[in-house]
């Protein structure tokens, strides 16, 4: 599945156009690398989403096409999540 649809069908993020700015902003990552949001993700890949003044880190855990509220978290597990400051958000983006 495409990442930019599954952020939005595993409601990490509420809409596909905002998972494909983020992307294309490069601010997600699949398995540590910047990631496009025509990546395809798979069971067992780690992603890693900036937005705002956040940081969350999850697993994918499994993959559906669509998902109701209940199933939605099970596709995935959060490995981390934390707060980040405005520094350190430049800091981040800078690194890559």
């Amino acid at each position: 599945m495409r990442l930019d649809k599954y952020l939005k069908t595993a409601r990490i993020l509420k809409r596909r156009t905002v998972s494909k700015e983020l992307a294309d902003q490069e601010r997600v990552y699949v398995n540590g690398k910047i990631a496009k949001p025509s990546t395809d993700v798979k069971v067992g890949d780690t992603i890693k989403v900036i937005f705002g003044y956040r940081e969350l880190t999850v697993n994918v855990t499994m993959i559906q096409k669509q998902a109701n509220k209940n199933d939605a978290s099970l596709m995935f597990e959060v490995v981390e999540e934390k707060l980040i400051k405005k520094e350190e958000v430049k800091d981040i983006l800078a690194e890559d």
